[in-house]
């Protein structure tokens, strides 16, 4: 069992994560551990693609079908299990976070939580698409330092907002994965060096227009790094990330 960080990239395709994220990369060859292309579920959009990451149920069975849904999760999560076995949840994350696995609808109140009776027990949540990464960065290092999560999810939005913005083959949208990149190289090692197993991933790709939910590779294949821990199959689908992480956490 480890403490465990979930990275996940919102947006990020594959393609651009393998041309832009060098310094996880490099973490990775020194660790011996290679990227693992994984195909998001479809629709490849992202309340959808969050709930199939915590919880390892796919959009058509979980109900959660459209970013228009807005209601509690109806799977057991990854948040879920660490509370009831006595571990402590953390979320820097979008407020589509707070609203699946805390509380629906979201209010500007429920920003920052701390309830060990909740499944996500502290967070700090943003609604901003644009909120800017190096702010969520922060915030889940107050997170980590201030509560010593068993799991912790970092979500940053930069990726997917310069994606909708400009498109998926745009310069901007590759100057904000760099951005995330350069972000773990200041954060990771600090991780690494704790003991912690990461995770760094994302929930859908996007076009070269700027758009995703569809079935074609720019919108649903996606990186998928583990360190620490056995490493991951080759070929494994969305749905068995969630599995993973609880093995990690020894649940």
């Amino acid at each position: 069992m480890s403490k465990l960080i979930f990275v996940l990239i919102d947006g990020l395709r594959l393609d651009t994560a393998l041309t832009c994220l060098g310094y996880v990369q490099a973490e990775a060859a020194a660790a011996g551990r290679a990227c693992v292309p994984v195909r998001a579920a479809l629709p490849s959009l992202s309340r959808p693609l969050y709930e199939t990451l915590m919880t390892g149920v796919a959009p058509a069975q979980s109900g959660i079908t459209s970013n228009a849904i807005v209601r509690r999760s109806r799977n057991t999560s990854i948040f879920d299990r660490c509370r009831d076995a006595g571990l402590v949840t953390a979320a820097a994350a979008y407020h589509w976070y707070s609203e699946l696995y805390n509380q629906a609808p979201f209010e500007p109140r429920h920003r920052i939580t701390h309830d060990p009776a909740l499944a996500i027990q502290h967070g700090m949540f943003y609604w901003r698409d644009d909120y800017p990464d190096d702010h969520l960065f922060a915030d889940a290092e107050a997170l980590r330092t201030g509560y010593d999560p068993d799991f912790l999810l970092l979500h940053p939005m930069a990726t997917d907002n310069a994606g909708h913005m400009h498109g998926g083959a745009s310069r901007e949208y590759r100057a904000a994965a760099r951005r995330a990149d350069d972000l773990l190289a200041r954060h990771m090692p600090a991780w690494l060096d704790a003991g912690h197993s990461v995770i760094v991933t994302s929930d859908h790709g996007m076009s070269d227009c700027g758009m995703h939910g569809g079935p074609e590779d720019h919108e649903t294949l996606v990186p998928f790094w583990l360190f620490g821990g056995p490493p991951p199959p080759d070929g494994f689908a969305q749905t068995e990330i969630a599995g993973m992480a609880c093995t990690l956490l020894g649940l």
